[in-house]
């Protein structure tokens, strides 16, 4: 989803950076002792500083499930794109914690960030500068300030190893915002369709991706590295889409083997499939089914958004059955609902909600024919200590005060983590 509320979780709290001291070192090539130009030639985990991770077994597939910590089980995730923009280590720590509280196995926070121009950014964390201006060589640098750069991400990681919290980082963004496709189109040229296969934007894009990878390809806290945020490439033809992420799917697996590889996408069909109507006209230029045969990618993602898209919300009990017989059907790869959300109320109506979201994961839990690995409502929310608010209006806040008092159950205990236990007990193939 778009996070068009926010873009910047700046606060006026103190920052702490946990993992800043391995990370701020001055590059000599450096135009500033906080940033380091990147290319194909300087990105491997020895050309630039980085942290240490602790060894550890990886996520992996097993079957139509995921293996954690060897035990293969579904499970329930969230969205966190917030979690590594924040500038405190207090407010990261905080999250984290109340999720593994929940029993929340997995979350989704953004692997990117970019901006074209750094000047008026020190309020917002941002992890790159696309400017061929400002880098004459490449185009590319990377943030390295402890306070709003590279080491917040480092935060996020070491922080989700301590607690033991798997990731999903997105390495790119359909949406402008945080600085998306617009950002690369800024400083290559192009547009929104044509990034996909500009060469100046895939060598910058890749370049980021072989830092990111290589700067944290030794975590166990890494569930998956995810090719972008919901790509689109608006009435192209699907294999754009499809061969866009066979080689850059490739690619990542060339620099990690052991971690997975997803695309991100919101799970659009094609004719033939449904009936025409805007999910199954791959109107947005992306064919489900066709990209289950891409072998560099790993699982298949779906997102649900009928409010968004002009469906009744009752149609999200057919979007997850599609989903989980195409993938069924195709082989034996997981398929993961990673975004699904709603207002409250349903625009139009008056559910509210738990209304909307129940009868969904419902069938998630309930319904035998149904095999979808794990789900990640959109989105997490809490009360963060530095008073930060990047929610929007799809926000589920954390709250334990009705299991405590016993005062009726809340938005929170229904939809969170009263349906990761129901996901955790839906079953369990063997523990190592």
């Amino acid at each position: 989803m778009s996070t068009s509320k926010s873009t910047s979780t700046s606060s006026t709290s103190s920052t702490t950076t946990t993992a800043s001291t391995s990370t701020s070192t001055s590059i000599t090539t450096s135009p500033s002792p906080s940033t380091s130009s990147i290319s194909s030639s300087s990105t491997s985990s020895g050309a630039l500083p980085g942290p240490t991770w602790p060894s550890g077994s990886n996520p992996y597939v097993d079957g139509r499930l995921f293996n954690i910590d060897g035990k293969t089980q579904y499970f329930a995730g969230t969205n966190t794109w917030w979690l590594s923009h924040l500038l405190s280590d207090a407010d990261v720590e905080t999250t984290i914690s109340e999720l593994v509280s929940s029993d929340i196995r997995v979350t989704r926070a953004w692997g990117f960030g970019n901006v074209n121009d750094p000047a008026g950014q020190d309020g917002n964390v941002y992890f790159q500068i696309l400017n061929q201006t400002i880098s004459p060589t490449n185009g590319s640098l990377i943030n390295f300030s402890p306070t709003n750069g590279i080491p917040r991400l480092d935060s996020v990681i070491s922080l989700a190893e301590k607690y033991g919290l798997k990731l999903v980082l997105p390495l790119l963004n359909n949406w402008d915002d945080l600085g998306g496709i617009n950002t690369y189109t800024t400083a290559f040229g192009g547009n929104s369709t044509s990034f996909y296969t500009d060469t100046a934007s895939q060598q910058a894009y890749q370049n980021y991706i072989s830092f990111i990878v290589n700067r944290y390809k030794s975590s166990p806290a890494i569930f998956a590295w995810e090719l972008c945020n919901e790509p689109r490439c608006r009435q192209c033809d699907t294999s754009v889409i499809y061969n866009w992420a066979s080689e850059t799917s490739a690619f990542i697996k060339g620099i990690d083997s052991g971690h997975m590889v997803a695309i991100g996408d919101e799970g659009w069909f094609a004719p033939p499939e449904g009936d025409g109507s805007y999910a199954y006209s791959a109107y947005e230029g992306v064919d489900f089914i066709k990209n289950l045969a891409i072998e560099t990618i790993d699982y298949a993602t779906f997102h649900l958004y009928p409010d968004k898209w002009g469906y009744d919300p009752s149609w999200g009990t057919t979007w997850i059955q599609q989903h989980s017989a195409a993938a069924l059907a195709s082989g034996t790869k997981p398929v993961v609902l990673e975004e699904y959300g709603s207002p409250s109320p349903f625009p139009g109506s008056s559910s509210n909600r738990s209304a909307v979201l129940l009868p969904w994961q419902a069938t998630l839990v309930n319904d035998s024919s149904v095999v979808v690995a794990y789900d990640s409502v959109w989105q997490f929310a809490t009360e963060l200590p530095s008073g930060t608010d990047p929610f929007d209006e799809y926000a589920i806040y954390y709250d334990t005060v009705a299991e405590e008092t016993g005062a009726g159950e809340s938005e929170y205990q229904v939809l969170v983590v009263e349906h990761a236990r129901d996901m955790l007990a839906k079953g369990s193939v063997g523990e190592d």
